[in-house]
């Protein structure tokens, strides 16, 4: 399943969120607008200041897919979600 940190008045997250929905793809959504401290968590993994911070999974660094543009660059290349 994918793990998608964001923020609830962001529009790269309700448009990464549009996205994985339209694919039909799960998505486990960890909102961080109100707890700067978990959001400093996933800051830490990801070494990404933004938001969305999307995961391929768990949300480790490994499994960073990126941020919106990440992944629709990825999603267009076959890199990710051609299952």
């Amino acid at each position: 399943m994918i793990t998608i940190i964001t923020k609830n008045y962001c529009p790269y997250c309700h448009s990464a969120k549009a996205f994985l929905e339209s694919l039909g793809k799960k998505y486990q959504e960890i909102e961080v607008s109100s707890d700067p401290e978990i959001y400093q968590k996933y800051k830490d993994i990801s070494w990404m200041n933004t938001v969305p911070q999307i995961f391929d999974g768990e949300a480790t660094y490994e499994n960073l897919i990126g941020w919106n543009d990440d992944m629709m660059q990825k999603y267009r290349a076959g890199e990710i979600f051609q299952d």
